[in-house]
């Protein structure tokens, strides 16, 4: 098992995520990322969806058209945890070479 973040740490964690804020508490890491259309949010949730299978981190997210909302949290943790972070890193990564 994971450790959860302190919120001091959460909130440090956030400085350096663009667009991801906060949620349910501190429970979560939300996020909504836009796309020119939907074969672009597609191809960021196929590659997205890649990574968070090899690392074993699966995201909560919905997609309506050109949007992907994504919400992350650990749930054996209860919590944020650092497996998050990497994912929502990962994620603005993918984002980025998409141009979004």
């Amino acid at each position: 098992m994971v450790d959860l973040l302190s919120e001091a740490a959460r909130k440090q964690a956030l400085v350096g995520l663009k667009g991801w804020s906060e949620a349910v508490g501190g429970k979560a890491l939300n996020r909504t990322f836009t796309f020119r259309d939907f074969n672009e949010a597609f191809g960021f949730m196929t590659r997205a969806a890649l990574a968070a299978e090899k690392s074993d981190h699966h995201p909560d997210w919905r997609n309506v058209y050109k949007t992907v909302e994504v919400s992350l949290s650990t749930h054996d943790a209860d919590g944020v945890t650092e497996r998050d972070i990497a994912l929502a890193k990962t994620m603005n990564e993918i984002a980025a070479k998409l141009g979004a």
